[in-house]
């Protein structure tokens, strides 16, 4: 079988363009599944399920799905230094002014400048936690929960066990697929948020932070027990919106994959899927980085261009990480706990 070329409709027209060398699919971990099963390649209960012929028989096409979720651990602040106090009407104009006049100031940054990673539990090689730290209290929304001053973190675990799936129900193209993440199906995800929030909470309850940590908004210092702190998951974690896996790359023997080492689709000539469905695990960080080095890789694999030799670059990992969860020492406190009572007061560090 072999791929020709792309048929859409465009302004109430079908049209068709037929590829000179090879169709390259890259509409992300959900549209390229769902073109895939549109097209009659999939697992045949889905595409003719959908009243569609199917024409190459692969399992995995829309299985696999995964994403990162996360939760605003919020508190109060003590002191005045944090962004809810130009959440005013004239505190937002006189940013948007800033920007505009001399684009600096705080319309110039996401405020997420301060970031990190840590190990859940022993065991672990790698971190498996992110954490984003804000200086306000707010929503993605832009809507803040609470009067006076605030922060929070943005946090989550990174390796998710749980699988979901995208999968199309009907041959109307217009018609959206069946998005199904399930997320926190499995234990193993529930006992590591379990952990994420309580090691979230010992981080935040730590000296260096004395003089600014007020009482937790969120979840609030009630939710200690194992079922309330799932309940208060379920009830509040948001997409990290990093959907990835629906067309893994893997093995021959691999009866799930999508695609080979190339990012060709197994069976299919001419054929590749290039984007964050071709992960076989969801990448332990943000998926932009990852997806744009997929990208340079399989633009050179298209190309025929010969890849760079290979270099051996040494990676940090903790001592006695297959014991222990942290450093045996103590730690040791911030050099500024509030990174120079927030960059001295609307600088940026300037």
């Amino acid at each position: 079988m072999r791929a020709r070329g792309v048929r859409f409709r465009l302004g109430g027209r079908l049209l068709e363009i037929e590829a000179a060398q090879e169709v390259i699919l890259c509409a992300g971990a959900i549209g390229s599944p769902a073109l895939l099963q549109r097209s009659g390649i999939g697992a045949p209960e889905v595409v003719q399920g959908a009243g569609i012929q199917l024409r190459h028989e692969l399992p995995g096409v829309g299985e696999n799905l995964q994403d990162h979720l996360e939760v605003y651990l919020q508190y109060r602040c003590t002191r005045p230094v944090t962004l809810n106090g130009k959440l005013t009407l004239p505190g937002k104009a006189g940013i948007g002014l800033q920007w505009l006049l001399f684009r600096r100031g705080l319309g110039a940054t996401n405020h997420f400048e301060s970031c990190g990673f840590i190990r859940s539990r022993s065991g672990l090689k790698w971190p498996d936690i992110q954490f984003h730290f804000l200086p306000a209290a707010v929503r993605y929304d832009g809507g803040a929960p609470l009067g006076g001053h605030g922060f929070q973190l943005h946090v989550g675990p990174n390796k998710p066990k749980s699988r979901g799936c995208v999968r199309i129900t009907s041959d109307n193209a217009a018609t959206p697929p069946q998005i199904r993440f399930n997320y926190l199906q499995h234990e193993q995800d529930r006992a590591d948020w379990r952990r994420c929030l309580r090691l979230s909470r010992e981080i935040v309850a730590q000296p260096a932070l004395d003089a600014y940590r007020g009482e937790e908004i969120g979840p609030g210092s009630a939710v200690e027990a194992d079922e309330d702190l799932d309940a208060w998951v379920r009830a509040s974690v948001e997409s990290a919106y990093h959907p990835c896996g629906t067309c893994r790359m893997g093995a021959v023997d691999d009866p799930m994959a999508v695609l080979d080492h190339e990012c060709r689709v197994r069976g299919v000539a001419g054929l590749r899927v290039v984007d964050a469905s071709a992960f076989p695990s969801i990448t332990n960080g943000n998926l932009n980085a990852p997806t744009v080095m997929l990208a340079e890789r399989a633009a050179d694999l298209i190309r025929g261009r010969e890849p760079l030799s290979p270099t051996e670059i040494s990676v940090w990992v903790a001592p006695g990480w297959e014991q222990r969860q942290r450093e045996a020492a103590p730690a040791r406190p911030l050099r500024d706990p509030w990174m120079s009572e927030w960059a001295r007061s609307w600088g940026l560090w300037r």
